[in-house]
């Protein structure tokens, strides 16, 4: 029989769980409400702003390119975010 392996050497504890939840509900608040405000007012707003950039109506131009660069933006900076958070805490993936 062999002995039974000893619990991994840093193991957060709830407090430090309870604070990771906090941080990680309250980035996910903040890039929804960057992305609703892309999605839904800016571009409900984009038709009153006749401003022509780079040769085509800004309201075209938000639909078709700035809102997709916006959305990889937040999706990039959510997974350095969230990396680095999780290595912070120790519950980071160490098999990648």
């Amino acid at each position: 029989m062999s002995a039974p392996s000893p619990p991994p050497a840093s193991v957060p504890g709830p407090d430090a769980l309870r604070r990771y939840w906090r941080r990680t509900v309250r980035v996910t608040l903040v890039l929804l409400a960057v992305w609703f405000v892309v999605t839904f007012v800016v571009g409900f707003y984009a038709r009153e702003l006749n401003v022509a950039f780079f040769g085509w109506p800004f309201s075209y131009w938000v639909g078709a390119q700035g809102a997709l660069l916006v959305y990889v933006g937040l999706i990039a900076f959510y997974a350095w975010y969230m990396n680095r958070l999780d290595a912070q805490h120790g519950v980071a993936d160490t098999d990648a």
